[in-house]
């Protein structure tokens, strides 16, 4: 499994080559530039899909479903444990 603090960039990096067309379009753009137009694209793909950035990107670098399943509920944990909520209610609260 890819680190948390990995996780961004596997993805972005996961977006633009299953896009080259957009890496020759940015291509003559500075790095930042082009950093910069990946996630826009990234993040209205994920827009476009209904989901959260954060979302798309663990879809994009799952091995498995499983994997995915796992993230998620990894993911969850933490955003309940930075609201101060307990686990089932941040569960009802979510409906998941």
């Amino acid at each position: 499994m890819i680190a948390k603090q990995d996780r961004q960039q596997a993805a972005l990096d996961a977006y633009l080559s299953r896009h080259p067309q957009l890496a020759e379009e940015i291509a003559a753009l500075s790095d930042a530039e082009q950093r910069q137009q990946i996630l826009w694209a990234f993040e209205d793909a994920a827009d476009d899909r209904g989901l959260q950035p954060w979302e798309y990107a663990l879809e994009l670098i799952a091995e498995s479903p499983e994997q995915l399943r796992e993230m998620r509920l990894e993911t969850h944990r933490e955003v309940a444990e930075a609201l101060g909520m307990s686990w089932e209610e941040y569960c009802q609260f979510n409906e998941l």
